[in-house]
């Protein structure tokens, strides 16, 4: 395995046989949670205890230090990011539920840009940037290869002035505004991947094996980084490039792969764009397409499509994961006949993402 620029992956695709629609997965996955939503450290200290226990699950690279990648979904530790934003630039964030925030990997050479076309891009979506948040890492501790692709990362933290009185909007407002910056600025050739966006969880990932993640980011064995869930990845890519995009969790699931129904899955996703109505984004609907971005793992088109069914059609995520994947129903003489309709319905809106492992 030998980690990519951008610029060498399209040559890849272009002159190689490499296919990047064909990017797959194979991988650990895991969680630690308090059922009872109850906050502390220890979560933290059990997940990157597991984590690390699954380096037979991840891949390495050719310098024998870079995997595959390695990351970290959690609750968002409201106190430790309104204590460094304080600090930083003397900022105070608006209470805790009125702020989406989210890491992104940006490019050195175009930060100022980027950061310049977010902002325009939150004002559009009726949103404003609180802050920005610099956060400490040490790349000491991360292998050669990885180095090479290391982005610039920064966290940044957006509110509304209805974010109190209108908590749906605000949920639709971010993820419009999330979707926008990745498909938008891709569009502009300018480097702006959104690891999350979100109100209540956060996602740290990077090009890392299970030992480096906890290392690289400071936050994360920081005692006052407190939350009642961490789920945790470690990613063998499967005959495919690796990337610090492609690491997972990504922005509501973590999965060890493979989607064997895959290329029909997207191309369905695509024809019933030209179909779609909602009457909450109305208009603002087709700023959400594509659906399913370019250049994802198969991980990541059943993300982008899961987290579409959960933000854009109102969906429980329950019921999106139902529906995306089913249960092999029909046959089941022990399945009530309430779950079996709903199976029966939910057959004739989508066609299962058939051939994943553990989802979480």
């Amino acid at each position: 395995m030998v980690i990519l620029t951008k610029k060498q992956q399209e040559e890849a695709a272009n002159q190689g046989l490499w296919l990047p629609q064909l990017e797959r997965d194979a991988c650990g996955v895991g969680f630690v949670c308090s059922i009872n939503g109850t906050t502390s450290s220890k979560i933290m200290s059990d997940a990157r205890t597991m984590l690390e226990r699954m380096a037979h699950r991840g891949a390495c690279g050719c310098d024998n230090d870079s995997g595959d990648g390695a990351g970290v979904l959690t609750a968002i530790p409201d106190d430790l990011y309104r204590k460094s934003v304080k600090e930083q630039d003397g900022s105070d964030l608006p209470p805790f539920g009125q702020y989406a925030t989210g890491i992104l990997f940006l490019e050195e050479e175009s930060y100022k840009q980027a950061k310049e076309a977010f902002q325009d891009l939150a004002r559009a979506c009726s949103l404003r940037v609180v802050a920005w948040r610099k956060l400490g890492t040490n790349r000491d501790c991360i292998g050669e290869e990885a180095k090479k692709t290391e982005p610039l990362i920064r966290q940044v933290f957006v509110t509304a002035d209805y974010a109190e009185t209108d908590v749906a909007k605000f949920e639709r407002s971010v993820y419009l505004l999330r979707k926008q910056a990745v498909n938008n600025m891709a569009r502009q050739e300018v480097e702006c991947y959104v690891c999350s966006l979100s109100t209540s969880t956060i996602v740290y990932k990077g090009q890392f094996n299970t030992h480096q993640l906890f290392k690289y980011y400071d936050d994360l064995t920081n005692p006052e980084y407190q939350t009642h869930l961490a789920l945790v990845h470690s990613r063998f890519s499967t005959n495919t490039f690796p990337s610090w995009n492609r690491a997972q969790p990504n922005r509501i699931l973590a999965h060890n792969g493979e989607i064997n129904t895959l290329r029909g899955n997207i191309n369905l996703m695509r024809a019933r764009e030209g179909v779609m109505k909602s009457k909450f984004y109305r208009d603002d609907l087709q700023k959400l397409f594509p659906i399913v971005e370019e250049g994802l793992t198969d991980s990541g088109c059943l993300d982008n499509v899961m987290e579409f069914l959960v933000r854009a059609g109102g969906r429980s995520l329950p019921e999106a994961a139902m529906t995306m994947v089913p249960e092999a129903w029909e046959k089941d003489d022990d399945m009530s006949s309430e779950k079996k309709h709903f199976y029966r319905w939910a057959a004739m809106s989508m066609e299962p993402w058939d051939g994943p492992g553990p989802l979480v």
